[in-house]
């Protein structure tokens, strides 16, 4: 098994880790992942994957962020995504991408390495946990779709 840089021959497969893992639409994705190879994405700034017999069977999408709960600095890696297939769990590669996510934060002069999950996804919280992270919080987050009213002045 190998941890290397994506590269664009592996968009194909990046866009089925990421339908798994988001759920998302196939063009919406599909759409972000062209603007990460033409540079035009703002997050993820790298993805690395685990390539293992020829085929890829996991990722680690990665950026810095300014603040991240529990964090001290203020250039925190981050851990936007995390996949590996089925198929292939349970054989030490999700650890694997994140020694190398780890590696690659420190690379760029990040002390921290923050990520997320679910509230509900007990599972995932129990492999961070496994793997050296620590739980610093929990949220739930809110929204309201407002209505914009030009003649609203604000007193």
């Amino acid at each position: 098994m190998k941890i290397r840089p994506i590269q664009e021959s592996d968009q194909d497969d990046w866009l089925q880790m990421r339908m798994a893992l988001y759920g998302d639409k196939e063009s919406v994705l599909a759409a972000e992942i062209q603007r990460f190879f033409s540079g035009q994405a703002g997050e993820p700034l790298t993805v690395l994957v685990a390539e293992q017999d020829g085929r890829l069977v996991g990722m680690a999408e990665l950026s810095i962020h300014l603040y991240a709960e529990g964090c001290q600095s203020d250039h925190v890696g981050y851990l936007e995504g995390w996949y590996v297939d089925p198929s292939s769990r349970n054989q030490g590669i999700g650890r694997e991408l994140l020694k190398a996510s780890e590696a690659w934060a420190r690379s760029q002069g990040c002390t921290e390495l923050a990520t997320d999950t679910h509230l509900e996804n007990v599972d995932v919280a129990q492999i961070y946990k496994s793997c050296g992270y620590e739980e610093v919080a929990q949220l739930r987050c809110f929204r309201k779709t407002i209505d914009v009213n030009p003649n609203l002045e604000l007193s």
